[in-house]
């Protein structure tokens, strides 16, 4: 087998790493232990951890792929030029996993664990007399969620979509929180010509309508490399690297047009923070503008910081959904709610409605986006000074 490991992979990677080192530090004392202790006071926000965890695990089994060679009528492994052939297609964990219901295909829609198609079709009987009825499915009762158009699994498309919703949540994240606390902290703090300049640049990208800008930055950078499904040799580097991946790009334009809400709160809290009388006293005492703005500064702002992204978390999900409806999101060969609820735009209208597709969507998207509200409030109060004094 030959690993394949894309660039949002390595998305899903941190954010399971910074997962588990905070329940090390946790363990150590110190402030992830207090934070972690008040956390532990609300079975909501435990509730709401123990869904996240299982939404983070199935998108990190989802983003360890690797292909396998391929092999001859005899089973050796086939060899040209010295070298091993791999499969075009590298598959997941999940895939393999769950490699039973993307094999149990269907002719068409299908309702959930129903055991005949959802439409009917001319039949004929055993005595050659033909009808209109509802065939018998290959794999009758074996569809939890259903079946879609081409009688593939709800479940499984539902189920792969995760991944793609954590890396767009925090991927876009890892790009806006940098930007944010950095501008709005500088700009609020030493104000004058850097706060004027800070002011122009996001006033300005904040003019320019963000599904413009996305839709010209994906048709640059998100038309090449890899779209999702069969990877080709152009797009590995290094041997097991897809750095070119449409994803990431998706990710990042997201991030950059995101920022400039997020840096007018962090500008205007530190305007307040800076003229407060620890702050007024650090500054009398001699302290660096550095020191200043890394502990006293920031600490207080965090409490905006992680309630804003965890709106906007929502708002990124969402967001895909919309840019996979007007078709510069991810390519259809991604698993993705977009995709999903795009879909289900068209099955609304028919007769019958076609409705699983549409619930399975919203139902996976609800369970991860109210958790993350609920649990990145519960962080909030752990880590608000204010909180603490309380």
């Amino acid at each position: 087998m030959k690993p394949v490991i894309l660039f949002t992979d390595i998305i899903v990677f941190a954010v399971t790493g910074f997962a588990v080192y905070f329940l090390v530090a946790s363990r150590r004392g110190g402030e992830a232990a207090r934070a972690w202790g008040e956390i532990k006071k609300s079975k909501v926000a435990l509730i709401s951890l123990l869904i996240l965890s299982a939404y983070l695990g199935v998108a990190l089994v989802d983003s360890i792929r690797y292909r396998d060679a391929m092999t001859d009528e005899g089973g050796a492994e086939r060899v040209i030029d010295g070298a091993i052939v791999y499969e075009p297609q590298a598959l997941s964990i999940l895939d393999r996993a769950l490699g039973g219901l993307s094999a149990r295909a269907e002719k068409s829609y299908s309702a959930p664990l129903a055991d005949r198609l959802f439409t009917k079709e001319t039949v004929t009987d055993d005595l050659g007399r033909t009808r209109r009825d509802y065939p018998a499915l290959n794999y009758p009762g074996a569809h939890l969620l259903g079946t879609d158009k081409v009688g593939s699994d709800i479940l499984l498309a539902a189920l792969k979509g995760i991944r793609t919703a954590i890396v767009i949540g925090a991927g876009a994240t890892v790009v806006i929180i940098p930007f944010a606390i950095f501008f709005g902290v500088v700009a609020g703090y030493f104000g004058g010509v850097i706060d004027d300049a800070v002011q122009y640049v996001y006033t300005t990208l904040s003019s320019i309508p963000g599904v413009l800008l996305i839709v010209a930055f994906m048709l640059l950078f998100g038309g090449t490399g890899y779209q999702g499904g069969i990877v080709t040799q152009e797009n590995i580097a290094l041997k097991y690297f897809v750095f070119n991946d449409r994803l990431f790009w998706l990710c990042l334009i997201l991030g950059i047009t995101s920022w400039t809400d997020l840096c007018r709160l962090v500008r205007a809290e530190t305007l307040k923070l800076r003229e407060l009388e620890y702050a007024q006293a650090a500054k009398a005492l001699g302290g660096s503008s550095a020191g200043i703005i890394l502990r006293h500064i920031i600490p207080n702002l965090l409490h905006i910081v992680l309630i804003t992204m965890a709106l906007q978390f929502s708002g990124l999900v969402l967001a895909e959904a919309v840019l996979s409806y007007i078709g510069i999101g991810v390519g259809p060969q991604y698993g993705s709610w977009g995709n999903m609820i795009n879909t289900a735009r068209l099955e609304l209208t028919r007769e019958p409605v076609v409705w699983w597709n549409l619930t399975a969507a919203f139902v996976f998207m609800l369970f991860l986006v109210l958790p993350a509200n609920i649990f990145a409030d519960a962080v909030r109060d752990a880590l608000d000074p204010k909180t603490k004094k309380r």
